[in-house]
């Protein structure tokens, strides 16, 4: 009999809804929130609304777009955690009510685990490529930098972690300096193409381990921004690009010469990325780059499973269903942890 997974994911401010087969994706459903914008960040409050507003019309559209019916789903797994806990109320309680209504298995997800395991999605007509066991994930968004040791599916340990600022969370921040649009990265992506990465030099974090830095690197680029613009106060307009570029690769290598220490060390050759700051063309590039000098198999996911989304909650919660870890429909959510 076939296993079919309704996947609910609200940590933030995306409400999406996906379904797998037997961990075929079927489909995968996302309602952003474009209200937030105009505040230069996501607002907890506004936030929660969007997805009382959003969560039925997306669940809808997902059992839809599959070609399921609601007696269909054996079990349905939720983002209990971490995020915003008034948004992760929305689709915990949806979910909750969902499977008590028919009856069905209730199975809580890791957010960051998620993202990890985005990478074992399966779609239908794709010739899957599954990173092997152990390897390690370099986990990149706005709340987290981390790198992640993955010993199974289940067996995930935090090797790295910043202990400041994610690096997802630096180009936003450098970016509404610069007077970028949020959210920051894809605009500094988009303009950092045009650019030349090596015009500024901004400060580099000496950390110990594998952990990382970034509050010092805001503060240089602040630094510099300021002390340039007394003397031109067109500076930003006339050097974007190449400010862009020059954060960027700052950025990418504190990110990619931790990975590559961890990746030595622990003598491990199968290395993927995961999180919003994934969908990062220069990162995803350097990923390749990595693999090919250093002969080792990098696993980048798609575009769409970069970002929050329920395909990534789904294929977690079908693999605890086969281990049959499900939980009681008394757990609330949280809003931090870590893996």
């Amino acid at each position: 009999m076939s296993v079919v997974i309704l996947g609910i994911e609200s940590s933030c401010d995306d409400t999406s809804a996906a379904v797998i087969r037997d961990g075929v994706l079927l489909s995968n459903v996302t309602a952003g929130q474009a209200v937030h914008e105009e505040y230069g960040g996501v607002v907890p409050e506004l936030a929660s609304r969007a997805h009382q507003q959003n969560i039925i019309p997306v669940v809808d559209a997902a059992l839809r777009r599959a070609g399921v019916e609601q007696t269909d789903v054996s079990a349905v797994a939720f983002t209990r955690g971490p995020g915003l806990l008034g948004s992760l109320l929305v689709g915990t309680s949806f979910a909750k009510g969902f499977a008590q209504s028919l009856g069905i298995p209730l199975i809580d997800v890791n957010h960051l685990q998620a993202h990890v395991l985005a990478h074992f999605v399966a779609e239908s007509g794709v010739e899957p490529r599954f990173p092997q066991f152990p390897f390690l994930c370099l986990l990149v968004s706005g709340g987290n930098s981390q790198i992640i040791l993955v010993s199974s599916y289940r067996d995930m340990k935090v090797i790295g972690q910043t202990i400041d600022d994610a690096a997802g969370e630096a180009f936003d921040k450098c970016a509404k300096v610069m007077g970028l649009p949020y959210p920051g990265g894809p605009h500094i992506d988009r303009l950092a193409k045009s650019g030349d990465p090596l015009r500024f030099t901004f400060s580099k974090p000496h950390i110990p381990g594998y952990d990382y830095s970034f509050s010092g690197l805001k503060t240089s680029f602040l630094y510099t921004l300021r002390d340039e613009v007394k003397a031109n106060p067109s500076f930003i307009s006339e050097n974007l690009p190449d400010l862009c570029a020059s954060l960027q690769k700052t950025v990418i290598d504190i990110l990619m010469d931790k990975l590559s220490k961890a990746a030595k060390d622990l003598r491990i050759s199968h290395i993927a990325v995961a999180g919003g700051v994934s969908a990062n063309s220069a990162l995803r590039q350097a990923f390749l780059d990595y693999g090919s000098k250093h002969r080792c198999d990098v696993y980048i996911p798609k575009f769409s499973f970069t970002t929050d989304n329920a395909a990534m909650v789904a294929i977690t919660g079908y693999f605890k269903y086969l281990d049959g870890i499900f939980c009681d429909i008394s757990l609330p959510p949280y809003a931090r942890v870590t893996v």
